[in-house]
């Protein structure tokens, strides 16, 4: 007999627990950055910055950790400056690349 598994006694998935390097990071990063939606970037930045650490991640950037959170929440549309100076927290960049049709 095969016993149920109940999905309310399955563990939390927490990406950031999957982002271990750089290459990981920038991978997921790029993805929502294809995807064309500012909040998912932003919300992306903010998983990768879980994974390496808020408070680590803001004192690298110049900021606060509140800031932080409050810059790369679901939804929010942070500022290029911020965006930027996460990435670079990160160990990551953004890079410009020709759209192929």
């Amino acid at each position: 007999m095969t016993k149920k598994i109940r999905i309310a006694n399955l563990p939390d998935f927490d990406l950031a627990q999957q982002l271990k390097t750089e290459e990981d990071i920038a991978a997921y990063v790029t993805l929502a950055i294809e995807d064309g939606d500012a909040s998912e970037l932003a919300y992306a930045l903010g998983v990768a910055a879980k994974a390496r650490g808020m408070g680590e991640i803001a004192q690298s950037a110049g900021l606060t950790r509140e800031a932080l959170y409050k810059a790369l929440r679901p939804g929010a549309h942070p500022r290029f400056d911020t965006i930027s100076r996460v990435c670079s927290a990160l160990g990551i960049r953004l890079v410009a690349q020709p759209v192929h049709v």
